[in-house]
């Protein structure tokens, strides 16, 4: 069985959309556990504010089923495809790390660069998984993200009452 990281970000309808994947999700993925829920500036581009978690699971499904659930999902909750990369979107699912996997794999690179670039990724992936290692670099994501020059991307965690709503299915 292998861990599988997901990254999730949201600025269209943010509260409707995180919800519906992450509920989504955690249909999928019965012991699914979820990062806090922070809140960034758009990268990339100017635009509204984004949402941003991780979610963790233990997956034994093979990694392009994975892809293409996460593709239709996506489809599913209005991502449109043919827009910019960098631009407003309802909901980006990344597959951030896979197991031991490295390298191309299924048309995506994993574990994924975002993960040493970006805060909102970073960040809600050293509270999950604190002391997992990321491959490429030794460490492990506490530490990356105690290294990351955390005033470089600005990035708060989002109230408690707020992000329970977002995160819970119940």
């Amino acid at each position: 069985m292998a861990i599988l990281s997901l990254s999730l970000g949201s600025n269209i309808d943010v509260d409707i959309n995180i919800h519906s994947a992450v509920t989504a999700l955690q249909e999928k993925f019965s012991d699914l556990r979820c990062s806090s829920v922070y809140e960034s500036e758009a990268i990339g581009f100017v635009g509204d504010k984004f949402l941003n978690l991780v979610a963790v699971t233990n997956c034994e499904a093979d990694l392009q089923y994975i892809v293409d659930y996460l593709k239709a999902l996506e489809d599913a909750l209005g991502r449109d495809r043919s827009q910019p990369r960098f631009s407003a979107r309802p909901i980006d699912i990344d597959i951030l790390a896979y197991g031991e996997v490295s390298g191309s794999a299924c048309g995506i690179s994993l574990p994924r660069a975002e993960i040493t670039q970006n805060a909102f990724v970073l960040r809600p992936l050293a509270e999950l998984l604190p002391d997992s290692v990321h491959c490429p670099d030794g460490l492990t994501y506490a530490e990356l993200w105690e290294n990351f020059d955390q005033s470089s991307q600005k990035l708060w965690r989002i109230d408690l009452d707020r992000q329970q709503r977002l995160t819970n299915s119940s």
